[in-house]
């Protein structure tokens, strides 16, 4: 099962890779931090409700009344914990997000090392939104550890205010309230839609797919195949303010297939709605009941918009868009970008860019902050947390 692999081997492994850094900064109190920030999951089924009080208590993410959004998160926890508790039990007893997010981090950081050494020894951090390590502790640690440099790495690939926007909020409460003398300087890596690493990595484990229904099958013709790109939706009502998200998922999506030479029939849907505003669709779940009724088209997911395997993937995809449909069998996940070398040098590679150019953050992002508050000055704080 997945929680006996990562209570034991890989979490053990992981840490001991952070523990090296650890002490490789606190001797030279230099450097620079690499933070990966990420919305996280509870690790263990103890950690459920908390995780979804957190969730539902930011209202960047889920706005539904500044005045008892505490109030209304805590009802809403309550509720909805004994469900999802027995959907991470179903998975292994936890979310993976966490170990993944160290050991991309720790490589990360490991290859930095070499690749650029002026700003070296670079020091692995996790910053979680809803799920330990909070950003909070987690900028507390950096404060302990006399970091003076940190880049902010969102691990949202594609860009939106209700989740990278949301990390950049927390981060700059973060500041103001625990950093008031400025020891920190960041800048920030806030999206990598086209990240070659990315693009590659989606690319190489969609043709694994393909092998296996070719090894399958003596029939197999690709006509039969359709790339279904899954990404997380948003409601309407976030989308028609501008949202950068549809757009830049959008563009991951066409990146890959070009890599692929676009030899699939492919098309970009959207998973994991709730409540009952409208959402971005077309819902996955719908889309794969249609193309698989009929019991001829074979199908491969992609979750163009995760950087590891979470609920999304492992419950939601795996045993309920795939396990509950008419023909599972003409149905395959792409696996995830976990621990795959190529979106990893990816990942690297987007630092190193980030480093030698000295950048604070994207042109867009201000404008970011602007349409989601209807508000020609909300960007202005990013002047004072990322300055140039």
């Amino acid at each position: 099962m997945l929680s006996t692999y990562f209570a034991n081997y890989a979490h053990k492994n992981v840490n001991t890779l952070f523990k090296r850094y650890n002490s490789t900064l606190k001797s030279k109190n230099n450097g620079t931090a690499v933070v990966f920030m990420n919305m996280g999951g509870p690790s263990s089924v103890p950690e459920v409700k908390d995780f979804l009080y957190q969730l539902f208590s930011d209202y960047d993410l889920i706005p539904i009344s500044k005045n008892y959004q505490k109030t209304v998160a805590k009802f809403i926890s309550g509720y909805r914990t004994p469900k999802i508790e027995k959907q991470y039990a179903e998975i292994g007893g936890g979310s993976p997000i966490k170990y993944w997010s160290q050991y991309q981090a720790g490589k990360v950081c490991e290859k930095l090392d070499k690749l650029n050494p002026e700003t070296a020894p670079h020091k692995p951090y996790v910053a979680f939104r809803y799920a330990q390590p909070l950003s909070k502790k987690t900028y507390e640690q950096l404060l302990e550890d006399g970091i003076t440099r940190a880049v902010a790495f969102t691990q949202y690939p594609q860009f939106s205010y209700s989740t990278t926007g949301s990390s950049v909020n927390e981060l700059f409460r973060n500041k103001k309230e625990l950093d008031k003398d400025n020891q920190i300087t960041w800048s920030i890596i806030d999206r990598w839609p086209k990240n070659k690493g990315l693009v590659n990595a989606f690319a190489e484990n969609i043709e694994a797919k393909v092998k296996e229904f070719e090894a399958e099958s003596s029939d197999f013709d690709s006509k039969d195949l359709t790339i279904l790109f899954s990404a997380h939706s948003l409601p309407m009502d976030v989308i028609n303010k501008g949202d950068s998200y549809p757009a830049e998922v959008a563009a991951s999506v066409y990146t890959i297939m070009e890599k692929l030479n676009f030899k699939y029939k492919y098309r970009l849907v959207w998973q994991s709605q709730v409540g009952p505003k409208p959402w971005l669709g077309a819902q996955t779940a719908d889309i794969v009941e249609q193309l698989n009724t009929p019991g001829t088209e074979k199908l491969i997911l992609v979750p163009v918009a995760f950087t590891s395997d979470h609920i999304e993937t492992l419950f939601e995809l795996d045993l309920e868009v795939i396990a509950e449909s008419k023909h599972p069998k003409n149905i395959k996940r792409c696996e995830s970008l976990n621990g795959s070398e190529t979106f990893i040098d990816g990942l690297v590679e987007e630092c190193v860019d980030h480093l030698k150019n000295n950048k604070s953050y994207t042109k867009n992002l201000k404008l970011d902050f602007v349409l989601a508050k209807d508000d020609p000055n909300a960007g202005d704080f990013l002047d004072e947390m990322f300055p140039k």
